[in-house]
């Protein structure tokens, strides 16, 4: 993926347009599963990479249609990307309330935001994961696990290696992955973690990928 990007980059596809197509192909599949009638509670939990970053774009372009909080597990000026932080920008000037988190029992201050959410987006790690995982990141799956809402993972289940499928030890227990741009080899392997799985595309030129599927074995 990150030669993909970087391909698509130099040929003048922008990260930062990769990035709100992204967050643009996760709301769209939010918004089919929840009519915006119900004006659903959504809780984004974020990190500072660009994972992240499609977290927020997401949360952003759902607010008109869901109640949304937004947990970023870091600090705003540890955001790792040009184009992750225009994204926390333009989530800070949405009024959208963004909750800094770099403790473990900061987290527990916050667990109704969990115990309440009708759907929760994992974006703390995507294909850039490396384990362990350490805290607050630990305590924040812990937490979405536990909670009773829809767990949406942006590409991958954080904690989830892209490529083996093996976990950290500690993995999101998905129940819809929204895959970015192609089916990372690691889900395919780990439908125990992954639930429903939809390819959706982000744009980059010359790629049409169809939409798979794949049942969870719950």
């Amino acid at each position: 993926m990150q030669e993909i990007e970087e391909r698509a980059e130099k040929s003048g596809f922008s990260r930062l347009l990769m990035m709100e197509n992204a967050g643009r192909a996760v709301a769209e599949v939010v918004s089919e599963l929840f009519d915006p009638i119900f004006y659903p509670n959504i809780l984004a939990v974020c990190g500072t990479g660009n994972n992240g970053g499609d977290g927020a774009a997401s949360a952003r372009q759902l607010q008109p249609k869901a109640k949304i909080n937004v947990i970023l597990l870091g600090k705003l000026d540890k955001v790792k990307t040009e184009e992750a932080k225009l994204q926390w920008k333009l989530i800070k000037d949405s009024q959208i309330k963004v909750y800094e988190v770099s403790e473990a029992d900061e987290l527990g201050q916050l667990s109704k935001l969990f115990d309440n959410a009708d759907v929760i987006l994992d974006g703390i790690f995507g294909t850039g994961i490396r384990p362990p995982l350490g805290e607050p990141f630990s305590s924040a799956i812990k937490l979405i696990n536990k909670s009773r809402g829809l767990k949406v993972a942006i590409d991958l289940p954080s904690g989830l290696d892209p490529d083996s499928g093996n976990d950290a030890g500690l993995a999101v227990h998905a129940d819809v992955t929204v895959a970015l741009h192609a089916l990372k080899p690691g889900l395919l392997r780990r439908t125990d973690l992954t639930g429903y799985v939809v390819v959706k595309s982000i744009g980059i030129p010359n790629v049409q990928p169809k939409i798979h599927v794949t049942a969870s074995s719950q």
